[in-house]
């Protein structure tokens, strides 16, 4: 596959910000354009420099696909990360319009703040788990649009892993060092997934090492106060006509938010 021109790249990321600001993203793909994973990521950076440049903050991460069928439905033989905005960071019970969104649909997991910078050369998951400030129960925005053929992983990875926003549940100390929970994605009062047996902190952080590595291919590092989304267990679920959106925790506690 040829790699994108400077040219190309230039128009593809441009299209793809327009496309976000104006709540329908993706449309580049229906033109059912070809790239790399490669040249994906390349839209990605570029696209994250064109919001740094008019004022956007990010303020960490999210790493997706983490179980392999995901992974081998993408075409990827690895996860997938995004950026965090600063601007799509909502506190429990946040009401929020799902006319800013193309066809909404959320993730449960688990998002942790770190207190110190993470240095790739000692990064293991002992060095992780005392990094952590916080833990928090977290409800993932995405916008589920896939408009290319399959399978889909350049296009998720251009879109920024198709990430839309966070709604971040109340802190937990990070100093918690073996558990139990559960995990339960809830709409409208009905429990539309759910999880058990989750073991904190092996199935939560197994995927950050792998974070840090490859933020360091591209010089970047994973900083003091950054928010790291440690992956969902499941595929987003649209929300459809659904309006209240609870995500459950027996060991980390409880965030929701409303869709009108």
């Amino acid at each position: 596959m040829i790699e994108l021109t400077k040219n190309q790249l230039n128009s593809y990321s441009r299209q793809i910000l327009d496309d976000y600001d104006s709540k329908n993203p993706s449309t580049l793909f229906k033109d059912k354009i070809t790239i790399s994973n490669e040249d994906a990521w390349r839209i990605q950076s570029a696209v994250t420099d064109l919001r740094q440049k008019r004022g956007e903050e990010v303020i960490g991460y999210k790493i997706g696909c983490v179980s392999k069928d995901t992974q081998l439905k993408m075409g990827f033989t690895k996860p997938a990360w995004g950026r965090l905005w600063k601007h799509e960071l909502y506190s429990d019970g946040v009401t929020l319009e799902k006319n800013n969104y193309s066809n909404p649909a959320m993730e449960a997991e688990f998002g942790v703040i770190l207190k110190r910078d993470l240095k790739p050369d000692l990064v293991n998951l002992d060095y992780i788990l005392d990094s952590i400030e916080t833990i928090h129960p977290i409800i993932e925005i995405h916008n589920l649009v896939f408009n290319g053929n399959p399978p889909f992983g350049a296009e998720l990875l251009a879109n920024n892993a198709i990430h839309a926003g966070v709604v971040i549940g109340k802190p937990n100390k990070g100093n918690i060092k073996a558990e139990i929970t559960d995990l339960k994605l809830i709409f409208d009062k009905e429990i539309i997934d759910t999880w058990s047996d989750k073991k904190w902190p092996h199935d939560m952080l197994s995927e950050v090492e792998w974070l840090v590595k490859e933020q360091d291919k591209i010089g970047n590092v994973l900083k003091k106060g950054n928010l790291i989304l440690t992956g969902a267990y499941g595929l987003p679920i649209p929300i459809n006509d659904k309006k209240l959106i609870e995500v459950t925790s027996s060991l980390f506690g409880n965030v929701s938010a409303i869709f009108q």
